[in-house]
């Protein structure tokens, strides 16, 4: 029977503990098909949960780089590939590089970052610290201006800097200005937040990428944190049983639920709630009846 445990009762384990606790019980689902979604621009297929790296793997340093190879190793192990990160996200891209390319593990990752501006130093400082010639997704970071421009990230791609180009925002006031961008530019990818207790993107964003045939990769899963505190002491309802073995998997399932969705992108520091995050891309998804009963049990909290 999986283990049921909440993010708070994690929190009380020690790391190796976590650790043990979940991670078994995880890697089993492995053996349930694979939930990937199509990029539509090219129809690869891209496993539907990722990590995010923001506020994550800020130092350089011993114990952070310790933690990012348990972290990586968990998400390769179980069938994911992709990592979120940015030039902003203090060492994160630097971690990273220190971590993939000497256990050769570039080819099994699909890897996106962020540039706050179409700057080719910026871009060549990602490179390097990633310690890569090559992106999987380059960004534009925290649009908010519906006049910017991404041809000097097509013109990229074309060089073969990067095989697809996006944007981002997690910012709501940001919204009309990522809405006129994506009708414009159409870029392969936007990356926006979404939760099961911040759906304004279903309204605004998830629509206007569908129109351009964009793929969306939603950050802040977890809404900051809001759901687990939501949650905490609280068994997951008996009707979700079928589809989540975990409040994480229960938030998650419910953004993977809808098909505008390509990816996921929780972030964590804790290879056992990486492993948790993952078993969202294994097993059933919550029907359109379950999500609204999912909103429901929400707002009710």
């Amino acid at each position: 029977m999986p283990v049921r445990l909440s993010r708070r009762e994690f929190a009380l384990l020690p790391a190796a503990g976590a650790a043990a606790a979940l991670m078994p019980a995880a890697f089993a689902q492995n053996s349930r098909p694979l939930i990937t979604r199509a990029i539509p621009k090219s129809g690869e297929q891209l496993p539907a949960v990722g990590l995010g790296t923001a506020e994550v793997f800020d130092s350089d340093d011993a114990a952070t780089r310790q933690k990012a190879a348990a972290v990586i190793q968990t998400l390769v192990a179980s069938g994911g590939t992709l990592i979120d990160t940015a030039s902003t996200y203090g060492d994160a891209e630097r971690v990273i590089g220190e971590v993939t390319a000497p256990a050769g593990l570039r080819p099994k990752l699909f890897i996106a970052t962020k540039l706050e501006s179409p700057d080719e130093a910026e871009l060549k400082n990602s490179l390097a610290r990633l310690q890569t010639n090559k992106l999987d997704l380059l960004q534009l970071h925290n649009v908010d201006d519906p006049a910017q421009s991404l041809e000097r990230f097509r013109a990229w791609k074309a060089q073969g800097v990067c095989r697809y180009i996006g944007v981002t925002s997690t910012f709501h006031r940001a919204f009309p200005a990522v809405e006129t961008v994506l009708a414009r530019e159409k870029p392969d990818f936007v990356e926006i937040d979404y939760s099961l207790d911040d759906r304004e993107a279903e309204k605004r964003i998830l629509p206007a990428a569908a129109e351009v045939k964009a793929g969306v990769l939603t950050a802040l899963p977890f809404g900051r944190g809001r759901l687990f505190r939501a949650v905490r002491g609280k068994a997951l309802p008996d009707w979700a049983a079928g589809f989540a073995d975990s409040w994480a998997q229960f938030f998650l399932k419910f953004l993977i639920g809808d098909p505008r969705v390509t990816a996921v992108i929780p972030g964590t520091a804790d290879p056992a709630h990486m492993a948790d995050d993952l078993g969202a891309m294994r097993g059933a998804l919550p029907d359109p009846a379950q999500r609204r009963r999912m909103v429901q049990f929400v707002e009710a909290l």
